[in-house]
């Protein structure tokens, strides 16, 4: 098996959680996608990584990140699967809101203006998330070149929609999961 492969079993394993919850959309599931459990779990980090470098390799993009917290370790596994490589590869981090303290940063890390960025999330289902990250990153002098996810729970539409491309490692099919 492959690095995909590898990593859609982390996925279906330590990920899929079976009951009733409520999404950050508001919309209501009969499963829960939990990615933070395999994207900081130290055997599936570095594959999180590799497959969304693998996925995004096409793109032309020096730094990566995306609203916290969602993005955090996925933008931090492509950082360091990039450096094992030589590819020089910074990772940023989107606050809600910026800071009301200390240099009051809404965008934490190396500085992003005039720099093309990957917008990444762990899953998402309406796109809001990274629409908002892709926002202040704007804001910010970025040039947004694309939102990767390593699950599409139905947001591409959405990011599509706001004209950027749009990249999912798995559907929910392909974890065997109906949206």
């Amino acid at each position: 098996m492959g690095d995909h492969d590898d990593l859609r079993k982390f996925i279906t394993d330590l990920a899929v959680v079976h009951g009733r919850v409520v999404l950050s959309s508001g919309r209501e599931a009969d499963w829960y996608v939990d990615l933070r459990r395999v994207a900081l779990h130290y055997a599936s980090a570095p594959l999180v990584g590799r497959v969304m470098l693998d996925l995004t390799s096409d793109w032309d993009f020096d730094a990566v990140g995306g609203l916290t917290l969602g993005a955090d370790p996925v933008a931090t596994a492509m950082l360091h699967a990039a450096a094992s490589t030589g590819r020089p590869l910074d990772a940023f981090v989107v606050r809600k809101t910026a800071k009301a303290h200390g240099l009051q940063r809404r965008i934490e890390g190396p500085d992003v203006a005039g720099r093309r960025v990957l917008v990444v999330e762990d899953a998402s289902t309406t796109g809001q998330s990274p629409l908002t990250a892709v926002e202040a990153l704007r804001e910010a002098g970025a040039e947004v070149v694309g939102v990767a996810v390593i699950v599409d729970r139905g947001a591409g539409d959405a990011i599509r929609a706001a004209g950027l491309s749009y990249k999912a490692a798995y559907s929910m099919a392909d974890l065997g999961l109906v949206a």
